[in-house]
């Protein structure tokens, strides 16, 4: 029988200092500083002269899944600590003009197909959001708040009741990354 371990050397870029506290990673960079607890029965991380493993002794196929999945959830906690996460939008109305901007912890999409109501959407974490012209851009060093924003301001002008084919005005994602 083959012995069934994973021991994922994690490695963090320069100016990027990190802390094991119990099963709680804490992540420090110039973009900002992220936590986040990593529990499990059989996964851990462990840290061993200065660097940090991901580490499963007498691992499933799901628990050695899991340990990529933990690397890669701190690989990119250590990139966004570093250089943070952008993703970039753009508004497209024909019919009526949305005007759409940040306000405190909500992100506003007024005048949205006519609508006299704004619509509103929560924006999550340290996430900023800048509105420049048509172009929005989401940025934050934690990349599930900044993905989320990004998702709920896209399905914050979802269209219900009109045919999609004729009325394609909302906010889309149009890259992700860097």
């Amino acid at each position: 029988m083959a012995v069934r371990q994973v021991k994922d050397e994690v490695e963090f870029p320069k100016g990027v200092t990190w802390k094991l506290e119990g099963s709680t990673l804490k992540v420090k960079g110039p973009k900002g500083e992220l936590s986040r607890a990593f529990v499990h029965p059989v996964v851990r991380l462990e840290s061993l002269s200065g660097k940090l493993f991901v580490r499963a002794k007498d691992a499933r196929k799901r628990d050695r899944a899991l340990a990529g999945t933990w690397g890669a959830h701190i690989r990119n906690m250590a990139l966004g600590a570093h250089k943070g996460h952008e993703y970039k939008m753009k508004i497209v109305y024909s019919h009526f003009p949305i005007k759409a901007g940040a306000q405190g912890s909500e992100f506003v999409i007024e005048n949205f197909l006519g609508e006299s109501h704004p619509r509103k959407v929560k924006i999550r974490g340290a996430t900023k959001v800048a509105v420049e012209g048509d172009k929005v851009t989401v940025f934050g060093p934690d990349l599930e708040a900044v993905s989320g924003t990004a998702a709920n301001i896209e399905q914050g002008t979802k269209i219900r009741g009109f045919d999609p084919r004729v009325f394609q005005d909302g906010i889309y994602i149009t890259s992700k990354g860097e």
